[in-house]
């Protein structure tokens, strides 16, 4: 009789330690078909720092590539702003105005604005675990709303065809198109005030004509869209910072 042993492949650790002085951060790994060349970027949406590497990478190099980029990674995660998790009592801005958010524990429906004197708030029923989900949900649906709007408007005045929108919490880019007609926008647009959305959804569609960023693309984007240089200037000021909401306090995430 012949005995075989199988040996299992020991599973590839899914992150990796940077440590820089007396700190200690985690980089989670990304093995990517497509990537020729280690790459490191902060996940503002998720606060984590992820590391690309080839599929036939060394995760060795990988590590010493982190270490060695340490210090940067330090200062972009110190410089990420403070968390404004979606709980009772916090404010989030909705169409850049803000509101507080108050938990109706007994109340029925999900999630509604109220007026309270001066104050808007954002009213959520149901169980306290289950707000901030209901909270991102109704931001996703008052996004996906307005961004429908706006595209629709855009893709008539340019008499184009958009095949399929979809709404995701991307973090490197606000909005994406292909040439097939596909676009993608974050969430994160409701928050901003509404001349902002305008603005990318006029810049998106406007990839329908032009699937590049030439003197043409802008001149296109600028006669249907006024607005493109205030919006640009308002998101290089305040977008980074729109990341934060809805973020677990660290705190938050231990007791989880």
């Amino acid at each position: 009789m012949i005995r075989v042993t199988l040996f299992r492949r020991t599973p590839e650790p899914k992150s990796i330690t940077v440590r820089v002085g007396e700190a200690s951060y985690a980089v989670r790994v990304a093995r990517n078909r497509r990537a020729r060349r280690y790459t490191l970027r902060i996940h503002t949406a998720l606060r984590e720092a992820v590391l690309t590497m080839p599929l036939r990478g060394n995760l060795a190099d990988a590590a010493r590539f982190a270490q060695a980029h340490g210090g940067w990674l330090a200062r972009r995660l110190a410089q990420l702003p403070e968390v404004a998790p979606f709980a009772d009592g916090e404010t989030v801005p909705l169409r850049g105005i803000e509101h507080r958010i108050v938990h109706r524990a007994h109340a029925r429906g999900t999630v509604w604005v109220e007026q309270a004197g001066d104050e808007r708030l954002l009213c959520v029923a149901g169980a306290a675990e289950h707000g901030p989900r209901r909270v991102r949900d109704f931001l996703k649906r008052e996004a996906r709303r307005d961004l429908e709007t706006a595209v629709a408007a855009y893709a008539r005045a340019l008499n184009v065809r958009v095949r399929r929108m979809s709404i995701r919490d991307q973090s490197s880019r606000w909005g994406s198109c292909n040439s097939a007609g596909v676009l993608s926008f974050s969430w994160r647009l409701v928050l901003c005030p509404p001349f902002v959305l305008d603005y990318l959804a006029a810049h998106e569609v406007a990839h329908l004509v032009e699937m590049n960023h030439s003197a043409r693309f802008w001149k296109v984007l600028r006669q249907i869209c006024p607005a493109t240089d205030e919006a640009t200037r308002w998101l290089d000021s305040h977008g980074n910072a729109l990341h934060r909401y809805g973020a677990a306090r660290e705190s938050d995430q231990r007791e989880f």
